[in-house]
């Protein structure tokens, strides 16, 4: 008995028309790790860029930072006294009003106040007894950490 010999041709497929080589079953991960590194550059540069507010010499203190679940409203007040409300001047009269229209009278609102080093104590002691007559019960001196 004899073995069957082929044409001497070598056939790109293999048995019942299947191709000799198998499919390619791994990722090319270099394009992904290279967008993911794109991304990770474009997000380091514009993070510090989205960060908006007054600019506000904050007292420096060794309190550890809070570990809130939604963005709180801030109320600030700069080297000069002025009042802000997320950014926007405002005047002491309408601070009440335009806090319960922001936080959509809810009371259990973190408030975040802002104030400059150099403001007078009795200033900030104003701002936080008007903001806590309303009701807000969650109100928050901002201070920058030391730096050791």
């Amino acid at each position: 008995m004899g073995m069957a010999v082929g044409s001497g041709r070598k056939s790109s497929r293999g048995r019942r028309g299947v191709p000799r080589y198998g499919a390619m079953a791994d990722i090319n991960m270099t394009p992904f790790i290279d967008v993911m590194l794109v991304l990770l550059i474009i997000f380091m540069v514009a993070a510090p860029l989205l960060t908006t507010g007054v600019a506000v010499d904050l007292p420096q203190t060794s309190a550890s930072a809070l570990n809130v679940e939604k963005k709180p409203v801030a109320v600030s007040l700069n080297d000069q006294g002025q009042l802000f409300l997320a950014d926007q001047p405002i005047v002491d009269a309408d601070l009440v009003s335009k806090l319960q229209a922001i936080t959509q009278n809810d009371t259990e609102q973190r408030i975040y106040l802002r104030a400059s080093k150099v403001v007078p104590y009795g200033r900030v002691a104003q701002i936080m007894a008007s903001v806590t007559q309303a009701g807000f019960k969650k109100v928050a001196l901002v201070t920058e950490p030391t730096s050791q």
